[in-house]
């Protein structure tokens, strides 16, 4: 059956005038007479009965009416909603990040926009390590992954990867940690012997293998006395004055009372990914375009 076809019967049934309906459809009244006899020989029934002075539904027609516009309601629903989802604008999406990633003022205002640009999208956030995000992705648990990674990360076949960001690493330590008020940055070397807080290997994949080949090509091993799952207990260990730790620059907009932080004589830098499949969704393609661009494409 033709949408057509009911959109022809409710006009013609709401106005009881075939002349007046055809006007109002925009079209002659031969045609329209046409297709509405064209749907009822297709039902099988009559729906309007006709004399050369009026027009009025029969029983069944009555009946039929609010089934035909309910039908049709749906069906424009449909649609809308197809289109919709072809444009982004409704589904869900699924995004993992680090633990620093809200703290990146870029990530934070897609976060902001994207939600304002598409209120009808059902948005999860989930706080993941890099090598967790990884194979989320890859299984299609998350649509997008926002990570830290030094280099390139290796993806699997089917995953991509742009780099967002790049930022220079900052020494953490206790105010009275004699790094805190000496005059020159401390460097690499200068940690040696250090007692040092880093995340747990599931949270500091990556950064944690890098910074670890730095110390190492200065001449140590890094001295871990702690191991932390989460940013406030990485930083409540560097307060409480456990050792020192490196972190992120857009980390050091979180005030921690007794807690400074200093940059390294040699800049460290740590680089900000997102990774998604190549068969981006609509939905994941809008929210790649808003932090690559910075504003809504739409």
């Amino acid at each position: 059956m033709d949408l057509r076809h009911l959109r022809y019967f409710l006009c013609v049934s709401e106005e009881m005038h075939f002349g007046r309906a055809a006007q109002r459809l925009g079209i002659s009244q031969p045609p329209l007479s046409q297709q509405i006899r064209a749907l009822e020989e297709e039902l099988g029934v009559r729906l309007f009965e006709r004399t050369s002075r009026r027009v009025t539904l029969t029983e069944v027609g009555r009946m039929f009416a609010p089934e035909a516009r309910a039908t049709l309601e749906r069906a424009e629903h449909a649609i809308r909603t197809a289109r919709l989802a072809q444009q982004g604008a409704i589904g869900r999406l699924a995004v993992g990040f680090t633990s620093s990633g809200p703290f990146v003022p870029r990530v934070a205002r897609t976060l902001y926009d994207f939600r304002q640009a598409y209120p009808d999208v059902e948005l999860t956030l989930r706080e993941l390590g890099r090598d967790d995000q990884i194979e989320e992705v890859a299984r299609r648990r998350l649509d997008i992954g926002i990570i830290r990674s030094f280099d390139r990360p290796n993806l699997p076949d089917g995953l991509a990867a742009m780099m967002l960001e790049e930022e220079d690493m900052r020494l953490a330590v206790r105010q009275d940690h004699p790094f805190a008020a000496q005059a020159n940055d401390p460097a690499i070397i200068d940690l040696q012997g250090e007692p040092m807080v880093f995340y747990s290997a599931a949270n500091g994949a990556g950064f944690n293998e890098h910074f670890f080949a730095l110390c190492r090509e200065a001449g140590f091993e890094p001295h871990v006395v702690q191991e932390a799952g989460s940013l406030a207990t990485l930083l409540g260990l560097v307060a409480a004055g456990f050792g020192a730790t490196i972190l992120a620059h857009s980390l050091t907009r979180l005030h921690v009372d007794n807690l400074v932080y200093r940059p390294l004589a040699a800049p460290v830098t740590s680089r900000l990914w997102l990774i998604h499949r190549d068969d981006l969704s609509p939905t994941s393609q809008a929210f790649r375009d808003i932090i690559l661009t910075g504003s809504d494409p739409s």
